[in-house]
Protein backbone atom coordinates (compact mmCIF):
# COMPACT_ATOMS: atom_id res chain seq x y z
CA UNK A 1 0.00 0.00 0.00
CA UNK A 2 1.39 3.49 -0.71
CA UNK A 3 2.33 5.81 1.45
CA UNK A 4 -0.75 8.11 2.86
CA UNK A 5 0.38 11.89 2.06
CA UNK A 6 -0.63 14.58 3.84
CA UNK A 7 -1.79 17.99 2.43
CA UNK A 8 -1.85 21.67 4.12
CA UNK A 9 -4.27 24.69 4.06
CA UNK A 10 -2.87 27.56 1.83
CA UNK A 11 -2.61 31.11 4.18
CA UNK A 12 -1.35 34.22 3.41
CA UNK A 13 1.35 33.01 1.28
CA UNK A 14 2.18 29.96 3.60
CA UNK A 15 0.96 25.69 3.54
CA UNK A 16 -0.12 25.30 7.29
CA UNK A 17 -1.55 22.60 8.87
CA UNK A 18 -5.30 23.42 10.94
CA UNK A 19 -4.88 25.25 13.89
CA UNK A 20 -5.91 22.21 16.09
CA UNK A 21 -3.46 19.86 13.96
CA UNK A 22 -6.60 17.50 13.33
CA UNK A 23 -6.64 15.46 10.47
CA UNK A 24 -9.66 14.05 7.79
CA UNK A 25 -9.40 11.12 6.06
CA UNK A 26 -9.83 11.02 2.51
CA UNK A 27 -11.11 7.78 0.80
CA UNK A 28 -10.42 6.39 -2.88
CA UNK A 29 -14.02 5.38 -4.11
CA UNK A 30 -12.84 3.05 -5.91
CA UNK A 31 -11.34 1.13 -3.39
CA UNK A 32 -13.09 2.76 -0.09
CA UNK A 33 -9.42 2.70 1.34
CA UNK A 34 -7.84 5.94 2.98
CA UNK A 35 -5.09 7.40 0.49
CA UNK A 36 -4.52 11.00 1.63
CA UNK A 37 -5.22 13.30 5.12
CA UNK A 38 -6.16 16.69 4.76
CA UNK A 39 -6.43 19.25 7.47
CA UNK A 40 -9.51 19.66 9.60
CA UNK A 41 -10.08 23.30 9.67
CA UNK A 42 -12.24 25.22 12.01
CA UNK A 43 -13.15 28.82 12.45
CA UNK A 44 -9.66 29.87 13.85
CA UNK A 45 -7.91 29.01 10.64
CA UNK A 46 -10.98 30.65 8.65
CA UNK A 47 -10.38 33.53 10.39
CA UNK A 48 -6.80 33.73 9.60
CA UNK A 49 -7.52 32.91 6.32
CA UNK A 50 -9.96 35.75 5.68
CA UNK A 51 -7.31 38.18 7.73
CA UNK A 52 -4.69 37.19 4.98
CA UNK A 53 -7.41 37.93 2.08
CA UNK A 54 -8.18 41.33 3.25
CA UNK A 55 -4.61 41.75 3.92
CA UNK A 56 -3.88 41.73 0.79
CA UNK A 57 -6.91 43.01 -1.19
CA UNK A 58 -5.06 46.91 -1.43
CA UNK A 59 -2.12 46.07 -2.86
CA UNK A 60 -3.92 43.46 -5.48
CA UNK A 61 -6.82 45.29 -6.34
CA UNK A 62 -4.72 48.47 -6.63
CA UNK A 63 -2.64 46.89 -9.67
CA UNK A 64 -3.05 48.14 -12.88
CA UNK A 65 -5.44 45.60 -15.27
CA UNK A 66 -2.09 44.37 -17.33
CA UNK A 67 -0.58 43.20 -14.33
CA UNK A 68 -2.87 41.36 -12.78
CA UNK A 69 -3.42 39.72 -15.83
CA UNK A 70 0.22 38.88 -16.10
CA UNK A 71 -0.26 36.80 -13.05
CA UNK A 72 -3.22 35.08 -14.22
CA UNK A 73 -1.66 33.85 -17.45
CA UNK A 74 1.32 32.50 -15.17
CA UNK A 75 -1.29 30.99 -12.63
CA UNK A 76 -3.00 29.33 -16.40
CA UNK A 77 0.69 27.80 -17.61
CA UNK A 78 0.35 25.61 -13.71
CA UNK A 79 -2.16 23.32 -15.51
CA UNK A 80 -0.12 22.72 -18.39
CA UNK A 81 2.91 21.93 -16.47
CA UNK A 82 1.57 19.71 -13.77
CA UNK A 83 -1.68 18.85 -15.50
CA UNK A 84 -0.99 15.05 -15.17
CA UNK A 85 -0.24 15.33 -11.39
CA UNK A 86 -3.40 17.16 -10.73
CA UNK A 87 -5.80 14.69 -13.17
CA UNK A 88 -4.19 11.68 -11.43
CA UNK A 89 -5.19 13.53 -8.35
CA UNK A 90 -8.64 14.08 -9.20
CA UNK A 91 -9.29 10.68 -10.27
CA UNK A 92 -8.03 9.45 -6.74
CA UNK A 93 -10.16 11.62 -5.38
CA UNK A 94 -13.39 11.59 -7.22
CA UNK A 95 -13.19 7.80 -9.54
CA UNK A 96 -14.00 9.34 -13.05
CA UNK A 97 -12.59 7.68 -15.78
CA UNK A 98 -12.69 10.22 -18.08
CA UNK A 99 -10.76 12.60 -16.59
CA UNK A 100 -7.70 10.49 -18.22
CA UNK A 101 -8.93 11.88 -21.32
CA UNK A 102 -10.26 14.93 -20.16
CA UNK A 103 -6.93 16.35 -18.09
CA UNK A 104 -6.48 19.23 -15.79
CA UNK A 105 -4.21 20.59 -18.90
CA UNK A 106 -7.19 22.54 -20.36
CA UNK A 107 -7.90 24.59 -17.70
CA UNK A 108 -5.34 27.17 -18.06
CA UNK A 109 -7.82 28.34 -20.88
CA UNK A 110 -10.18 29.67 -17.70
CA UNK A 111 -7.03 31.61 -16.10
CA UNK A 112 -6.14 33.55 -19.86
CA UNK A 113 -9.63 34.23 -20.34
CA UNK A 114 -10.23 36.10 -17.35
CA UNK A 115 -6.50 37.76 -17.84
CA UNK A 116 -7.91 38.83 -21.17
CA UNK A 117 -11.09 40.11 -19.35
CA UNK A 118 -9.04 42.62 -16.53
CA UNK A 119 -9.87 45.30 -18.72
CA UNK A 120 -13.32 45.16 -19.07
CA UNK A 121 -13.63 44.79 -15.21
CA UNK A 122 -11.78 48.27 -14.53
CA UNK A 123 -14.00 49.73 -17.73
CA UNK A 124 -16.69 52.52 -16.58
CA UNK A 125 -19.07 55.13 -18.60
CA UNK A 126 -20.00 58.94 -18.98
CA UNK A 127 -22.85 60.48 -19.51
CA UNK A 128 -23.23 63.90 -19.95
CA UNK A 129 -26.18 64.59 -16.83
CA UNK A 130 -26.58 68.42 -18.01
CA UNK A 131 -24.54 71.36 -20.00
CA UNK A 132 -22.74 71.52 -16.43
CA UNK A 133 -22.92 68.10 -15.10
CA UNK A 134 -20.62 65.26 -15.82
CA UNK A 135 -21.39 61.65 -14.48
CA UNK A 136 -19.41 58.57 -14.99
CA UNK A 137 -19.20 55.07 -13.29
CA UNK A 138 -16.39 53.11 -12.10
CA UNK A 139 -16.30 48.99 -11.79
CA UNK A 140 -14.78 47.94 -8.18
CA UNK A 141 -14.13 44.56 -6.67
CA UNK A 142 -15.84 43.55 -3.75
CA UNK A 143 -13.22 42.73 -1.45
CA UNK A 144 -12.74 39.14 -0.27
CA UNK A 145 -14.60 36.34 -1.59
CA UNK A 146 -15.45 33.46 -0.30
CA UNK A 147 -16.04 30.48 -2.65
CA UNK A 148 -17.18 26.24 -1.99
CA UNK A 149 -16.62 23.88 -4.38
CA UNK A 150 -18.55 21.00 -4.97
CA UNK A 151 -17.31 17.30 -5.33
CA UNK A 152 -18.06 16.27 -8.62
CA UNK A 153 -15.65 18.19 -10.71
CA UNK A 154 -13.32 19.87 -7.81
CA UNK A 155 -10.16 21.22 -9.91
CA UNK A 156 -12.01 22.57 -12.69
CA UNK A 157 -14.98 24.36 -10.52
CA UNK A 158 -11.90 25.54 -8.09
CA UNK A 159 -10.00 26.97 -11.43
CA UNK A 160 -13.49 28.49 -13.11
CA UNK A 161 -14.02 30.68 -9.46
CA UNK A 162 -10.37 31.86 -8.75
CA UNK A 163 -10.00 32.78 -12.07
CA UNK A 164 -12.78 35.75 -12.57
CA UNK A 165 -12.53 36.51 -8.78
CA UNK A 166 -9.07 37.38 -8.29
CA UNK A 167 -9.50 38.82 -12.13
CA UNK A 168 -11.79 41.64 -11.29
CA UNK A 169 -9.31 42.46 -7.95
CA UNK A 170 -10.96 40.35 -5.61
CA UNK A 171 -9.44 38.24 -3.13
CA UNK A 172 -10.50 35.14 -2.45
CA UNK A 173 -10.98 32.43 0.37
CA UNK A 174 -11.77 28.66 -1.12
CA UNK A 175 -13.16 25.78 1.04
CA UNK A 176 -12.54 22.00 -1.11
CA UNK A 177 -15.32 19.85 -1.03
CA UNK A 178 -14.56 17.53 2.02
CA UNK A 179 -15.06 14.43 -0.25
CA UNK A 180 -12.29 15.61 -2.89
CA UNK A 181 -9.83 17.88 -1.16
CA UNK A 182 -6.30 16.67 -2.27
CA UNK A 183 -6.34 17.91 -5.66
CA UNK A 184 -7.44 21.16 -4.90
CA UNK A 185 -4.63 21.41 -2.26
CA UNK A 186 -2.10 20.35 -4.47
CA UNK A 187 -2.97 23.50 -6.76
CA UNK A 188 -3.06 25.59 -3.63
CA UNK A 189 0.65 24.81 -3.30
CA UNK A 190 1.68 25.60 -7.00
CA UNK A 191 -0.75 28.76 -6.82
CA UNK A 192 1.79 29.58 -3.81
CA UNK A 193 4.85 30.44 -5.87
CA UNK A 194 2.91 32.37 -8.94
CA UNK A 195 0.85 34.91 -6.84
CA UNK A 196 1.44 37.29 -4.01
CA UNK A 197 0.90 36.19 -0.66
CA UNK A 198 -3.10 36.50 0.48
CA UNK A 199 -4.56 37.11 -2.69
CA UNK A 200 -5.87 33.55 -2.15
CA UNK A 201 -5.99 31.07 0.44
CA UNK A 202 -7.63 27.61 0.80
CA UNK A 203 -8.85 25.87 3.82
CA UNK A 204 -10.10 22.70 3.99
CA UNK A 205 -12.45 21.18 5.92
CA UNK A 206 -16.24 20.05 6.85
CA UNK A 207 -18.73 22.27 6.49
CA UNK A 208 -20.03 22.77 9.77
CA UNK A 209 -16.26 24.14 10.76
CA UNK A 210 -14.78 25.74 8.26
CA UNK A 211 -18.05 27.04 5.64
CA UNK A 212 -20.22 28.23 8.28
CA UNK A 213 -17.71 30.94 9.86
CA UNK A 214 -16.86 31.66 6.65
CA UNK A 215 -19.77 32.30 5.28
CA UNK A 216 -20.73 34.25 8.30
CA UNK A 217 -17.59 36.04 7.97
CA UNK A 218 -18.48 39.92 8.26
CA UNK A 219 -15.09 40.69 6.24
CA UNK A 220 -16.32 38.27 3.10
CA UNK A 221 -18.85 40.92 0.79
CA UNK A 222 -19.29 38.27 -1.80
CA UNK A 223 -20.03 34.16 -2.14
CA UNK A 224 -19.67 32.00 -4.70
CA UNK A 225 -20.94 28.26 -4.16
CA UNK A 226 -21.75 25.20 -6.63
CA UNK A 227 -23.69 22.70 -5.04
CA UNK A 228 -26.70 22.06 -3.35
CA UNK A 229 -30.39 24.19 -2.73
CA UNK A 230 -30.16 23.14 0.77
CA UNK A 231 -26.47 24.21 1.25
CA UNK A 232 -27.44 26.99 -0.70
CA UNK A 233 -30.36 27.84 2.13
CA UNK A 234 -27.59 27.59 4.88
CA UNK A 235 -25.50 30.36 3.44
CA UNK A 236 -27.83 32.39 2.97
CA UNK A 237 -29.14 32.49 6.81
CA UNK A 238 -25.68 32.33 7.59
CA UNK A 239 -24.83 35.39 5.36
CA UNK A 240 -28.36 37.24 6.17
CA UNK A 241 -26.90 39.27 9.20
CA UNK A 242 -23.97 40.84 6.71
CA UNK A 243 -26.33 40.99 4.15
CA UNK A 244 -23.41 39.52 2.18
CA UNK A 245 -24.40 38.64 -1.49
CA UNK A 246 -24.13 35.57 -3.34
CA UNK A 247 -24.05 33.73 -6.47
CA UNK A 248 -25.41 29.96 -6.69
CA UNK A 249 -25.06 27.20 -9.10
CA UNK A 250 -27.12 24.58 -7.77
CA UNK A 251 -28.69 21.39 -8.54
CA UNK A 252 -31.30 20.48 -11.10
CA UNK A 253 -33.90 17.56 -12.17
CA UNK A 254 -33.40 18.59 -15.96
CA UNK A 255 -35.69 17.15 -18.58
CA UNK A 256 -34.06 15.83 -21.72
CA UNK A 257 -37.00 15.75 -24.33
CA UNK A 258 -37.48 13.16 -27.36
CA UNK A 259 -39.89 14.23 -30.30
CA UNK A 260 -40.71 11.07 -32.51
CA UNK A 261 -39.23 13.30 -36.09
CA UNK A 262 -35.89 13.06 -33.81
CA UNK A 263 -32.76 11.21 -35.29
CA UNK A 264 -33.14 8.68 -32.35
CA UNK A 265 -29.88 7.32 -32.98
CA UNK A 266 -28.20 10.84 -31.65
CA UNK A 267 -31.24 10.82 -29.11
CA UNK A 268 -30.84 7.67 -27.73
CA UNK A 269 -26.58 8.81 -26.92
CA UNK A 270 -28.20 12.55 -25.92
CA UNK A 271 -30.35 10.74 -23.14
CA UNK A 272 -27.64 8.41 -21.60
CA UNK A 273 -24.04 8.26 -21.95
CA UNK A 274 -24.29 12.05 -22.57
CA UNK A 275 -26.46 13.24 -20.12
CA UNK A 276 -27.43 10.77 -16.83
CA UNK A 277 -25.03 7.44 -16.94
CA UNK A 278 -22.24 9.47 -17.50
CA UNK A 279 -18.46 8.50 -16.79
CA UNK A 280 -18.67 10.18 -13.15
CA UNK A 281 -21.75 7.75 -12.76
CA UNK A 282 -24.36 10.99 -13.65
CA UNK A 283 -23.33 13.04 -10.90
CA UNK A 284 -23.79 16.05 -12.41
CA UNK A 285 -25.80 18.50 -11.79
CA UNK A 286 -27.03 19.14 -15.29
CA UNK A 287 -27.68 15.00 -15.34
CA UNK A 288 -30.71 14.47 -17.62
CA UNK A 289 -32.28 12.33 -14.98
CA UNK A 290 -35.95 12.92 -16.35
CA UNK A 291 -36.22 11.57 -19.92
CA UNK A 292 -39.45 12.57 -22.05
CA UNK A 293 -39.97 10.31 -24.46
CA UNK A 294 -42.98 10.54 -27.38
CA UNK A 295 -45.51 7.68 -26.89
CA UNK A 296 -44.87 6.49 -30.73
CA UNK A 297 -41.06 5.89 -30.22
CA UNK A 298 -40.93 4.59 -26.70
CA UNK A 299 -40.47 1.31 -27.26
CA UNK A 300 -37.86 1.85 -29.93
CA UNK A 301 -36.23 4.24 -27.30
CA UNK A 302 -36.03 1.84 -24.52
CA UNK A 303 -34.42 -0.79 -26.47
CA UNK A 304 -32.00 2.02 -28.13
CA UNK A 305 -31.17 3.15 -24.16
CA UNK A 306 -30.72 -0.24 -22.36
CA UNK A 307 -28.29 -1.48 -25.17
CA UNK A 308 -26.18 1.50 -24.74
CA UNK A 309 -26.40 0.97 -20.80
CA UNK A 310 -25.58 -2.37 -21.45
CA UNK A 311 -21.98 -1.41 -22.68
CA UNK A 312 -20.90 0.41 -20.07
CA UNK A 313 -18.08 -1.22 -18.09
CA UNK A 314 -17.92 -0.47 -14.43
CA UNK A 315 -14.74 -0.39 -13.01
CA UNK A 316 -11.49 0.88 -11.94
CA UNK A 317 -10.83 4.85 -12.97
CA UNK A 318 -7.53 3.88 -13.98
CA UNK A 319 -8.10 0.60 -15.99
CA UNK A 320 -8.33 1.71 -19.95
CA UNK A 321 -11.37 -0.16 -20.62
CA UNK A 322 -13.49 1.16 -18.35
CA UNK A 323 -16.02 3.46 -19.08
CA UNK A 324 -18.30 4.73 -15.94
CA UNK A 325 -16.47 4.80 -12.65
CA UNK A 326 -17.96 4.80 -8.93
CA UNK A 327 -19.85 7.02 -7.24
CA UNK A 328 -18.15 9.90 -4.80
CA UNK A 329 -18.50 8.04 -1.20
CA UNK A 330 -20.73 5.85 1.30
CA UNK A 331 -22.75 8.47 2.05
CA UNK A 332 -23.64 9.58 -1.71
CA UNK A 333 -24.03 5.78 -2.45
CA UNK A 334 -26.37 5.22 0.38
CA UNK A 335 -28.61 7.91 -1.06
CA UNK A 336 -28.72 6.54 -4.21
CA UNK A 337 -28.96 3.03 -3.31
CA UNK A 338 -32.13 4.32 -1.36
CA UNK A 339 -33.84 6.29 -4.03
CA UNK A 340 -33.19 3.61 -6.27
CA UNK A 341 -35.11 1.05 -3.81
CA UNK A 342 -38.14 3.53 -3.41
CA UNK A 343 -38.18 3.31 -7.30
CA UNK A 344 -38.91 -0.64 -7.26
CA UNK A 345 -41.55 0.07 -4.70
CA UNK A 346 -43.14 3.00 -6.47
CA UNK A 347 -42.85 1.98 -10.32
CA UNK A 348 -41.53 0.27 -12.97
CA UNK A 349 -37.95 -0.96 -13.33
CA UNK A 350 -36.51 -0.69 -17.07
CA UNK A 351 -32.96 -1.90 -16.60
CA UNK A 352 -30.66 -2.22 -13.98
CA UNK A 353 -31.38 -1.41 -10.21
CA UNK A 354 -27.94 -3.38 -9.14
CA UNK A 355 -25.56 -2.17 -7.15
CA UNK A 356 -22.77 -3.16 -4.83
CA UNK A 357 -19.32 -5.27 -4.22
CA UNK A 358 -21.06 -7.56 -7.10
CA UNK A 359 -20.89 -5.10 -9.72
CA UNK A 360 -16.87 -4.92 -9.87
CA UNK A 361 -15.55 -8.33 -7.80
CA UNK A 362 -12.19 -6.91 -7.89
CA UNK A 363 -12.36 -3.89 -6.10
CA UNK A 364 -15.48 -5.40 -3.05
CA UNK A 365 -14.38 -2.03 -1.35
CA UNK A 366 -15.95 0.93 -3.92
CA UNK A 367 -19.03 2.58 -4.25
CA UNK A 368 -20.48 0.90 -7.37
CA UNK A 369 -23.54 1.66 -8.67
CA UNK A 370 -24.98 0.28 -12.31
CA UNK A 371 -27.22 3.07 -14.63
CA UNK A 372 -31.02 2.36 -13.61
CA UNK A 373 -33.64 3.39 -15.18
CA UNK A 374 -37.20 3.44 -14.09
CA UNK A 375 -40.48 4.47 -15.86
CA UNK A 376 -43.60 6.34 -14.62
CA UNK A 377 -46.53 8.57 -15.63
CA UNK A 378 -46.04 10.20 -12.47
CA UNK A 379 -44.03 13.13 -12.81
CA UNK A 380 -44.40 13.51 -8.92
CA UNK A 381 -42.76 10.48 -7.37
CA UNK A 382 -39.67 11.20 -5.54
CA UNK A 383 -37.41 9.73 -8.18
CA UNK A 384 -38.98 12.28 -10.36
CA UNK A 385 -39.10 15.33 -8.39
CA UNK A 386 -35.79 14.67 -6.01
CA UNK A 387 -31.66 15.16 -7.15
CA UNK A 388 -30.69 11.91 -7.32
CA UNK A 389 -26.86 12.82 -8.34
CA UNK A 390 -26.34 9.26 -9.41
CA UNK A 391 -27.01 7.08 -12.67
CA UNK A 392 -30.53 6.48 -12.48
CA UNK A 393 -33.37 8.20 -14.47
CA UNK A 394 -36.85 8.03 -14.76
CA UNK A 395 -38.89 7.70 -18.65
CA UNK A 396 -42.23 9.83 -18.76
CA UNK A 397 -43.62 8.88 -21.92
CA UNK A 398 -45.96 12.27 -23.00
CA UNK A 399 -48.48 12.38 -26.23
CA UNK A 400 -48.02 16.17 -27.15
CA UNK A 401 -45.81 18.89 -27.40
CA UNK A 402 -48.04 21.09 -24.55
CA UNK A 403 -47.81 17.86 -22.53
CA UNK A 404 -44.08 17.44 -22.95
CA UNK A 405 -43.47 21.25 -21.58
CA UNK A 406 -45.90 21.30 -19.04
CA UNK A 407 -44.07 18.26 -17.67
CA UNK A 408 -40.64 19.79 -17.35
CA UNK A 409 -41.62 22.59 -16.19
CA UNK A 410 -43.60 20.74 -13.36
CA UNK A 411 -40.41 20.85 -10.92
CA UNK A 412 -38.81 22.92 -8.12
CA UNK A 413 -35.41 23.25 -10.20
CA UNK A 414 -34.46 25.04 -13.54
CA UNK A 415 -31.07 24.49 -14.23
CA UNK A 416 -31.22 22.98 -17.90
CA UNK A 417 -32.95 20.73 -20.57
CA UNK A 418 -32.57 19.18 -23.61
CA UNK A 419 -35.17 18.57 -26.67
CA UNK A 420 -34.34 16.35 -29.47
CA UNK A 421 -36.37 17.31 -33.04
CA UNK A 422 -36.22 17.79 -36.46
CA UNK A 423 -38.53 20.41 -36.57
CA UNK A 424 -37.45 23.82 -36.21
CA UNK A 425 -40.45 25.89 -34.91
CA UNK A 426 -40.79 23.39 -32.09
CA UNK A 427 -37.16 24.16 -31.17
CA UNK A 428 -37.86 27.66 -31.02
CA UNK A 429 -40.91 27.34 -28.91
CA UNK A 430 -39.52 24.65 -26.43
CA UNK A 431 -36.75 27.36 -25.94
CA UNK A 432 -39.40 29.43 -25.08
CA UNK A 433 -42.09 27.47 -23.41
CA UNK A 434 -39.21 25.08 -20.98
CA UNK A 435 -38.01 27.32 -17.42
CA UNK A 436 -34.62 26.50 -17.10
CA UNK A 437 -31.58 28.37 -17.65
CA UNK A 438 -29.84 26.41 -20.08
CA UNK A 439 -32.17 24.68 -23.26
CA UNK A 440 -29.92 22.21 -25.61
CA UNK A 441 -31.39 21.26 -28.75
CA UNK A 442 -29.80 18.20 -30.31
CA UNK A 443 -27.15 18.04 -27.80
CA UNK A 444 -26.54 17.84 -24.49
CA UNK A 445 -24.20 19.03 -22.00
CA UNK A 446 -22.56 21.43 -24.37
CA UNK A 447 -21.03 24.11 -22.40
CA UNK A 448 -19.58 26.99 -23.81
CA UNK A 449 -17.92 29.55 -21.76
CA UNK A 450 -18.74 32.49 -23.88
CA UNK A 451 -22.58 31.61 -22.84
CA UNK A 452 -23.99 31.94 -19.07
CA UNK A 453 -24.89 29.27 -17.07
CA UNK A 454 -27.43 30.29 -14.95
CA UNK A 455 -29.94 28.46 -13.41
CA UNK A 456 -33.55 29.79 -11.95
CA UNK A 457 -36.24 28.49 -8.97
CA UNK A 458 -33.87 26.15 -6.95
CA UNK A 459 -31.14 25.91 -9.54
CA UNK A 460 -29.76 29.04 -8.35
CA UNK A 461 -28.97 32.61 -9.51
CA UNK A 462 -25.95 34.16 -10.95
CA UNK A 463 -23.17 32.52 -12.45
CA UNK A 464 -19.17 32.64 -12.56
CA UNK A 465 -18.23 35.34 -14.48
CA UNK A 466 -15.91 38.42 -13.81
CA UNK A 467 -18.92 40.92 -13.92
CA UNK A 468 -20.23 38.96 -11.27
CA UNK A 469 -17.56 39.89 -9.19
CA UNK A 470 -17.03 43.94 -9.54
CA UNK A 471 -19.40 46.34 -9.14
CA UNK A 472 -20.54 50.08 -10.01
CA UNK A 473 -19.89 53.33 -8.35
CA UNK A 474 -21.43 56.35 -9.52
CA UNK A 475 -19.85 60.05 -9.89
CA UNK A 476 -21.57 63.64 -10.73
CA UNK A 477 -19.15 66.00 -11.51
CA UNK A 478 -20.55 69.61 -11.39
CA UNK A 479 -18.43 71.88 -13.94
CA UNK A 480 -20.23 75.27 -13.55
Amino acid sequence: MSAIVEYRNLIGGELRPAASRRLLDSFNPATGQVWAKVPASDKSDVADAVAAAKRAFPAWSGLPAAVRAHYLRKAGELFANYGDELTRLEMLSIGCHALKNNTAHGLGFLFDRAAGQTLEAVTGRAVQLDPTTLGYTTREPYGVVAAIVPFNAPIAMAASKISVVIAGGNTLVLKPPEQATPGILRLAELLKDVLPPGVVNFVSGLGADVGDPLTRHPDVRRITMTGSAGTARLIQRAAADNLTSSVFELGGKSPNIVFADANLDKAAEGVTIRSIFTANAGQACVGGSRILIQRPILNEMLTRMETIAKKHKIGDPFDGATTMGPVISKVQYDKIVGYIEMGKKETKLVFGGNYGPELVPSLPGGFWVEPTLFMTEDNSLRICQEEIFGPVAAVIPFDTEEQAIAISNDSRFGLAAGVWTNDAARMHRCIRGINAGTVWINTYLHIGYELPFIGIKDSGYGYDDIMEFTREKAAVIATG
